[in-house]
């Protein structure tokens, strides 16, 4: 039985939080449920102990409780985070540039030949098709567009296998390997194996990778770092609740870990 400050959390209780909190054992999900509901405990003593009262909803799409909106008010209550200044914005900008760039895409077309990766036999023979569809489209690449009509099982094969532009997150991972790897203007020299099957792809062009100039940064800098900043204000807030709390059945290290997110 866990305790903070003589209230009690049950089994129960943990169990059912247990599912918002996946791990890679039982041991730690019901660790990380625990120490969950003892941090929200927390929060809703303070809260009460100070008549923090929970707002109403803001709207229809509102979906949070009144415990959460509860717990809300009396961090904005308690917590007062300076916004960053431009100063500290350009320091973390020039710090991490690399972070700072234009995301990749690609405008591509495919020719898809399913099998599932099970189909060993029929993976293997549609690796063959594919191999010899790509041989001819080195060998006349105009053709691409009726090939893909006539062989293709995606429904891009109506725009002559045409995908449009696309970015990092929005295929598979294996076909996105494939497509930074590529030479823009060229076909992929081999078939490309997805768990759908293989793919004949041409990467007609690459844009992006260029950086972001400072200017054009600084207000999603700015909103990172006071969002990191009032993370920090609260994992120091829920430390000292915390330090003067009675909590029996789980020892607790607010201030080190990542239980308010």
């Amino acid at each position: 039985m866990i305790r903070v400050n003589g209230s009690e959390i049950s089994e129960e209780t943990i169990g059912r939080e247990m599912q918002y909190h996946p791990a890679d054992s039982r041991e730690e999900a019901w660790e990380n449920a625990a120490m969950a509901l003892v941090v929200r405990e927390l929060l809703i003593q303070q809260a009460d102990q100070q008549a923090v009262v929970a707002p109403a909803p803001t709207g229809e799409e509102d979906e949070s409780t009144e415990e959460e909106r509860q717990i809300d008010a009396l961090l904005k209550q308690e917590l007062q985070v300076p916004e960053p200044d431009r100063e500290a914005c350009r320091r973390f900008y020039d710090n991490n540039k690399s972070r700072f760039r234009k995301p990749d895409r690609f405008q591509v077309a495919h020719i898809l030949l399913p099998a599932s990766p099970e189909e060993e036999i029929a993976r293997e023979s549609v690796r063959v098709q594919a191999q010899e569809l790509l041989d001819i489209l080195l060998a006349t690449p105009e053709r691409f567009g009726p090939l893909a009509r006539e062989h293709s099982a995606c429904p891009s094969k109506e725009e002559d296998g045409d995908l449009g532009w696309v970015m990092k997150g929005q295929t598979v991972p294996e076909f996105e390997t494939f497509l930074y790897e590529a030479v823009p203007g060229q076909l992929i020299p081999i078939p490309v194996p997805t768990p759908y099957g293989y793919h004949v792809v041409d990467v007609k062009a690459r844009e992006g990778g260029e950086e972001i100039d400072f200017e054009e940064a600084k207000e999603t800098i700015a909103a990172y770092l006071q969002e990191q900043a009032w993370r920090r204000a609260v994992r120091q807030y829920i430390s000292i609740l915390a330090g003067q709390a009675d909590i029996e059945g789980l020892e607790i290290e607010a201030a080190g870990s990542p239980l308010v997110q």
